[in-house]
This record gives structure tokens, C-alpha cells and sequence, in this order.
């Protein structure tokens, strides 16, 4: 038996292996987001760094829902006569991508806010909003009053938009509930969603997210209702990840505290809504916690990116919030390049400040309102994102990792954050199996 070489990862190939794929994609351009093809977002040196892990005119195989083999077009031509026709897809030199990943969302509500919309143009703040019974707490009642299948067919509609876009991996939050019932019911829906759809939620349980009309005044009593829930709601198998909202109108550090190390002994990873509006320590809570992410930032102070360093904690951006809410206040983008912080971006799809269901305008956003590189928005939804819902097996190309990937009719990777309004989206595989419709 004669064996090749694979170029692109220098591992020896058998021609049984070559002639033992599911399906294989031919003549393609992929940017990889992949250190062993070179991407290193940090490395100014342009001879080892290769932007976007990219490679050109490329192959590859997929194998049992993975991706088996990377590749050329001429190593695979000769084998192509051991597939049928429907194993094979030649996408004509588009590029091919990891499928995006939406790492920070509230897509699972009831109700609308477009009237605190209104009454923002008005001259309203998010404070005040939230002072006359508005925000997260007018959310809350919406969606206590919806029924699963009400809350399912609302939420629906936002999911589909973003699995339009290449979304192949999403969070969804709780956090709309502040009861035991509602909370539940959130996360049951999250976890409906993607069964139905064939798309990979992470649930985030974040009823630490505002305090509840019945607990006026009372966070303390609340945060210990919070507490109590998490073990009821893990044991159902609702709970990957532990969110909260640490603010100057929300929860203090010690509060939210008390909830971590709840999650700590039931071996939950952490996150946390962090320096949205002030700084009270978040993001170095969170960092103690080797927290998988900090999100929000504009008001992070470089000791607490320092920490996050320490913690290979990821930093998740939300341009669509600051968009809606006109922040002048910029998160310290160049600090976090330079303690090389990963930085990730997300829609937070939420009904009040970030009514986003295009991660692709969300990259465009990042570009334009907070100065991120295209390569950086990029990694933002793939590589940097799958680390900030610790996804170890996505957000790459590479052997081994699986195989969701986006296919677009594009010229250059770049063209992803630079268009707006125009989905170049070809089509999406999720788990090795091309999705029948996009």
C-alpha cells in the first residue's frame, strides 16, 4: 500500500483512509482559525503568521460527524472515483469557514420593547427605563405569561434568523424568569430549540440577572433563592454554564460571589454580564473563578485584563449593545491585544438593547465602532467564541474537530464583516451533514 502526504498537516495519509470518507468538500479556500496552519492573531511577524489559518485550493475529509483529513484538490482527485456523487461537494474555490458561533444570547423571551426604543430617542437612559419599571423586569412579566409553546414559537423566529447566517453553535441565557417555573421553563425551550433545529445551545442559567418585582429591596434574599435553584435546575440536565449581572443596577461582587460558588461545587464553568455601565470588580471576580468569559467591557481597567490573562478568560464584545444604547465609552480594545486576551464577538440578542439577529452586522459593528481588525471579528465568532462556551471540539478546522462548517460565496474572508445586509451565506454542515435547506 502506498501512502501520500497530507501538505497542509504533514501526517501520512493511506489510500484506504483517502477512499474512507463520509462525504468530502473539493476545491475550496478555508480559513481555518487554525494554529497549525499558521493562524496567530498576536504575531505581528507576517512570515509565520498566516491571516485567517487560511489555504487555498484545498480538500476536505469528513468522517463520522469530524473532520478526518485536510488536504489539496490533486491529493484527493484520484480517489474521487471511490465516492458517489452525492459524497462529494465541489464548491468552486468559495471559502469555507467554521460555522459561526454566537457565544453570548437572550434569544428566548416574551414580549416586545420596541417602546422603550421609542422612549430612548426620546432621551431616556437605560437607567431610567429600568427606574420606571421598564428593562429586564417589563421582560419578565411577558415571558412568566407565556406558555412553553408561545415562548418556543417566539423564540423560533430569532434562532432561524441566525442559523440563516452559518450560526451552527449558540448560547441562550435564562435570565427572563427570577422564579424557579419560569426559569425552567427558558431552558427547557433552549434545549427544544436546538433539538428541533440541529444546532448546538449551551444554556446559561442566569437568574442572577435582575432583581424580581416580589424581591423589592431584598437582593440578598433573592440571591439566595438564586443559589437554591441551580442545583434543582443542573439536576434536571438544564445547566452548562453560570451567568449573572454585575452592575451598579443589578448585582454587587459579593452577591454574585455567593452564586459562583454554587456553581463551583456542582463543577459549573462561570461567565458574567461585567462593566456594561461602571466598574465594581467583575471582571476580576470572574477571573478568580477562571471564568470562561467577561462580557461587555467598555468600562474594564487594565489589572483587571491582566487577571484575565492569567485566567485565559475570553473577552466577549457585544458592539450591538453599545450601538443601541449610542455608548461613546469604548472598551480597551488596545489593552486586551496587548496582554493578548482573546477577544470574542456576539449579537446579545436581547429584547431591550440589542434587538441583533445578524452575527454578521454584529462583526461589521465590531469593525467599525470599536476598531477590531476583520481577522479578529472572524476569530471573534469561531475560534475565540467556542472558548468562551468551552467548546473544545469547535470553531476550527482541523482534524479531529467537528465538522460544522459555513460555506460562502465570497471573495476574500474579509467580505464576511464588510458587507451589511447581504447574507453570502452557501451553504452550512453540521456535524458532517450538509443541511438540506439555508
Amino acid at each position: 500500500m502506498t501512502n501520500t502526504t497530507n501538505g497542509t498537516d504533514q501526517m501520512p495519509i493511506n489510500n484506504s483512509t483517502l477512499t474512507s470518507f463520509d462525504n468530502i468538500i473539493i476545491n475550496a479556500n478555508l480559513a481555518t482559525f487554525s494554529e497549525q496552519y499558521g493562524f496567530d492573531i498576536y504575531n505581528d511577524n507576517q512570515e509565520k503568521n498566516t491571516p485567517y489559518g487560511q489555504l487555498e485550493n484545498t480538500a476536505i475529509g469528513i468522517k463520522d460527524g469530524k473532520i478526518a483529513w485536510v488536504g489539496t484538490h490533486e491529493q484527493i482527485k484520484p480517489h474521487l472515483t471511490h465516492y458517489k456523487s452525492d459524497q462529494i461537494k465541489d464548491v468552486e474555490g468559495n471559502w469555507v469557514t467554521p460555522g459561526l458561533i454566537d457565544c453570548h444570547t437572550h434569544i428566548v423571551y416574551g414580549g416586545n420593547r420596541s417602546n422603550e426604543f421609542e422612549a430612548r430617542l426620546q432621551g431616556a437612559s437605560y437607567q431610567d427605563i429600568a427606574a420606571q419599571g421598564g428593562g429586564i423586569v417589563s421582560t419578565v412579566s411577558s415571558t412568566r405569561a407565556a406558555n412553553e409553546e408561545e415562548l418556543f414559537a417566539q423564540s423560533e423566529k430569532r434562532l432561524l434568523a441566525l442559523i440563516k447566517e452559518g450560526v451552527t453553535s449558540i448560547e441562550i441565557k435564562s435570565g427572563y424568569g427570577l422564579d424557579l417555573d419560569t426559569e425552567r421553563k427558558m431552558l427547557k425551550v433552549a434545549r427544544a430549540l436546538g433539538d428541533k433545529h440541529n444546532i448546538h445551545v449551551s444554556t446559561t442559567y442566569l437568574a442572577a440577572h435582575a432583581l424580581p418585582p416580589e424581591y423589592k429591596d431584598c437582593a440578598d434574599e433573592y440571591i439566595e433563592q438564586v443559589c437554591q435553584w441551580l442545583p434543582i435546575l443542573h439536576s434536571e440536565g438544564l445547566v452548562d454554564a453560570v451567568d449573572g449581572f454585575c452592575e451598579n443596577i443589578a448585582f454587587t461582587a459579593e452577591q454574585i460571589k455567593r452564586v459562583f460558588e454554587v456553581a463551583r461545587s456542582l463543577g459549573l464553568p462561570v461567565k458574567l454580564h461585567s462593566e456594561q455601565l461602571s466598574n465594581i470588580g467583575a471582571s476580576a471576580l470572574v477571573a478568580e473563578y477562571q471564568g470562561l468569559s467577561s462580557d461587555h467591557l467598555e468600562h474594564l481597567v487594565e489589572d483587571d485584563i491582566k487577571k484575565m490573562a492569567a485566567s485565559n478568560t475570553v473577552a466577549v464584545l457585544l458592539p450591538g449593545a453599545f450601538y443601541t444604547l449610542r455608548d461613546t465609552k469604548l472598551p480597551p480594545i488596545e489593552e486586551l491585544r496587548k496582554h493578548q486576551v482573546p477577544i470574542a464577538v456576539s449579537t446579545d440578542c436581547n429584547p431591550g438593547t440589542s434587538p441583533l439577529t445578524s452575527l454578521l452586522l454584529a462583526m461589521n459593528m465590531g469593525c467599525t465602532l470599536f476598531y477590531l481588525t476583520t481577522e479578529e471579528v472572524l476569530a471573534g465568532a469561531t475560534v475565540h467564541a467556542a472558548q468562551a462556551l468551552g467548546l473544545a471540539n469547535k470553531g476550527k478546522i482541523e482534524v479531529g474537530y467537528d465538522a460544522d462548517l459555513a460555506l460562502w460565496d465570497i471573495a476574500r474572508p474579509a467580505d464576511l464583516a464588510y458587507q451589511m445586509g447581504l447574507n453570502p451565506i452557501a451553504g452550512v454542515m453540521v456535524q458532517g451533514k450538509w443541511r438540506e435547506t439555508v
